[in-house]
């Protein structure tokens, strides 16, 4: 399948500032959650989940490059639909922790 220069470019730099904005969101989570491990204040649950996302997020992040590769996605669709799991987690525990 050939593919326009131009609207790959588009969609890898979509790709890279979405990535850019996933690892900034983890970046504060990582921050937040080690002060509160420093501190005492996480609680089991925090802890468990913490743990437990990281497995939960990479089997749906699979499933979701896989299907768009079997509907014959290009490489920047597939990356994207891969990367969209960790975003969407990232974003809702950087909201949480801001709380």
């Amino acid at each position: 399948m050939k593919y326009n220069p131009m609207d790959m470019m588009v969609a890898w730099m979509k790709v890279a500032s979405s990535y850019n904005m996933m690892m900034l969101s983890a970046a504060e989570v990582i921050a937040r959650r080690t002060m509160m491990m420093a501190s005492g204040a996480m609680t089991a649950p925090e802890a468990m989940g913490m743990v437990m996302e990281k497995a939960t997020i990479y089997a749906t992040a699979s499933e979701r490059a896989a299907v768009a590769a079997a509907n014959g996605a290009d490489p920047a669709r597939i990356t994207a639909a891969a990367l969209k799991p960790y975003s969407t987690k990232t974003q809702s525990n950087v909201r949480k922790l801001r709380s």
